[in-house]
C-alpha cells in the first residue's frame, strides 16, 4: 500500500468515526435516548484518531514533510471532518507522491527517526504488529486517563 493510499484510507476512517461519534452525541444529548452510542463510537473514534496520528508521524518521516505539515496533520484530526480536507491538500501539493522512500532499495536512513521507519518498512508484518500494539497501548493509556472532557456534573 502506498503512502498516499494509506493516508487517504486512515483520513476517511477518521471522518467516518467522527460522524458516528457525533451521531452518538446527538442520541445522548438531544434525543436523550441512549448513551451507549457515545461509549461505543467514542472508543472507535479514539482508536482511529490514535492510528491517524501515528500514520501522520510515519508519513512525516517518510515523505520528509516539514514540522509545520506534521503539526497541521496532527491538528487536522481534532475538529470533525478536517482530515480528508488535509489529505486532499497534501495530495494537491504533491506531498503524498511516490512510494515508501525508506523502504527496501530506497533512500538510506539519515537520522534515528528514519532508521526506525526503515526498519519497520523492511518488515511489514512487524510494522503492522508494532502499529497495533502502539494503538492498543495508547488507547489503554487514554482510557486510564479518562475522557478529554470531564463527565462530572
Amino acid at each position: 500500500m502506498s503512502p498516499r493510499t494509506l493516508y487517504r484510507r486512515i483520513a476517511a476512517a477518521e471522518v467516518v468515526t467522527w460522524a458516528l461519534l457525533l451521531l452518538g452525541m446527538f442520541l445522548k444529548y438531544v434525543t436523550r435516548t441512549t448513551d451507549l452510542a457515545v461509549t461505543v463510537f467514542g472508543l472507535v473514534h479514539g482508536v482511529v484518531f490514535i492510528a491517524f496520528c501515528l500514520v501522520t508521524l510515519l508519513l512525516w518521516v517518510n515523505q520528509r514533510w516539514t514540522l509545520r505539515e506534521a503539526a497541521l496533520g496532527l491538528l487536522s484530526a481534532v475538529p470533525p471532518f478536517l482530515t480528508v480536507w488535509w489529505e486532499r491538500r497534501l495530495e494537491r501539493r504533491g506531498r503524498l507522491e511516490g512510494g515508501w522512500r525508506l523502504g527496501r532499495g530506497g533512500d538510506a536512513p539519515e537520522n534515528p527517526a528514519e532508521r526506525v521507519v526503515a526498519a519497520l518498512l523492511a518488515r511489514p508484518a512487524v510494522a503492522v504488529a508494532v502499529g497495533l500494539v502502539a494503538v492498543a497501548g495508547l488507547t489503554g493509556l487514554a482510557l486510564v486517563l479518562g475522557p478529554p472532557v470531564s463527565t462530572q456534573g
